[in-house]
């Protein structure tokens, strides 16, 4: 199997997780990522590569869905948590602090979740 090939099957399997686990869309990892829908899908497709940068956001955003699937077994729950605004990041969503690269702020509210006294 070419490199190519195999850098495609990682990547289709990331996004393929992000939509089974949480109901996210390309255009969803677009908006996220600061791509376009057009770059997901060829990324999708093998046909390009994400760069570094992107690679590691979407990787992070793949942990961040992993670890919510430790608390939501619904795809849906899980996108209207990443979607929703929450009072832990003073209304923010946390879909836009991932946007802006604000990865260990979600961790932490993540962490928050397993905490028992976490209200």
């Amino acid at each position: 199997m070419s490199d190519l090939v195999a850098e495609k099957n990682v990547v289709a399997e990331k996004l393929e997780l992000l939509k089974s686990r949480a109901a996210i869309r390309a255009v969803d990892v677009a908006n996220m990522l600061g791509t376009t829908p057009e770059t997901v899908s060829r990324w999708n497709q093998g046909r390009a590569y994400p760069r570094p940068v992107k690679e590691s956001l979407l990787a992070d955003l793949e942990y961040i869905v992993e670890r919510l699937s430790e608390f939501y077994s619904d795809p849906n729950t899980t996108r209207s948590w990443l979607y929703s605004r929450h009072s832990y990041f003073n209304g923010l969503r946390p879909a836009d602090l991932i946007q802006e690269g604000r990865i260990a702020e979600v961790l932490e509210a993540i962490q928050a979740m397993a905490d028992p006294t976490y209200t």
